[in-house]
């Protein structure tokens, strides 16, 4: 797990809600579809199930172990287990987001994923943003089905369901959502243009290398520059 600086479980769930309502802000949640989840310590927390993002208070956060169990007054996120399950098979990442944005919805309910149509689709972390089979929504089969898809990746596409983001903070896995969901609007406009034309996958292996030397230079500055910009 990345070590991170410990702050207060009070600031914890705050920064939770802020995440939820600037994710809704930007048009990226509608009404109270999508969830965010943070991992504190061998437990998650997680936005509860059916509630309004800007009603929201620290105390509705849910708090729930590694085993799924809770003793929060409301009912975790109907995907729980697809968070549990992601934080379970990745030890490196403490936060996921996941929402129903537009444009990486459209693709997802057509079984599409994004290729490398552009090279920022390796922010991601790979050649290109896969889109993981569909399974009914809050089984285990969905995390299944969605840790396959992210191996090796920071991002996927749900097949007739939406999109996930993780990071090794909330701030990134954040930032990765509001970028794939960017890159979905514009692969489906190029798409209106006639069959994409793709890199190579030694042109993106490339750039996947040019990303990893600048994340490197940047947390050696200690300036958490954004490694992506053009």
């Amino acid at each position: 797990m990345v070590t991170r600086k410990r702050i207060s479980l009070l600031q914890e769930r705050r920064i939770i809600i802020s995440t939820a309502r600037s994710l809704h802000a930007k048009g990226l949640v509608h009404g109270r579809e999508g969830n965010v989840s943070l991992r504190v310590g061998n437990n998650i927390l997680i936005t509860p199930t059916n509630m309004n993002y800007e009603t929201l208070e620290p105390s509705d956060i849910v708090s729930i172990t590694s085993m799924g169990r809770t003793s929060s007054k409301h009912s975790p996120s109907s995907e729980w287990q697809l968070h549990l399950d992601i934080f379970s098979s990745r030890s490196e990442i403490n936060a996921v987001v996941h929402t129903h944005s537009v444009s990486a919805t459209a693709l997802a309910c057509q079984g599409l994923g994004i290729p490398p149509f552009h090279y920022m689709v390796a922010l991601a972390g790979g050649t290109d943003i896969r889109c993981a089979p569909y399974a009914t929504f809050g089984t285990k089969t969905l995390a299944q089905n969605t840790i396959v898809a992210l191996k090796n990746r920071r991002a996927c596409l749900l097949a007739y369901h939406g999109m996930i983001a993780i990071g090794e903070t909330i701030d990134k896995a954040a930032e990765l959502t509001r970028e794939v969901e960017y890159l979905a609007e514009l692969y489906w406009r190029v798409r209106l243009l006639g069959k994409p034309k793709l890199l190579s996958s030694v042109e993106m292996k490339k750039t996947l290398r040019r990303f990893t030397t600048r994340k490197r230079q940047s947390m050696t500055k200690g300036k958490g520059k954004r490694g992506c910009s053009s």
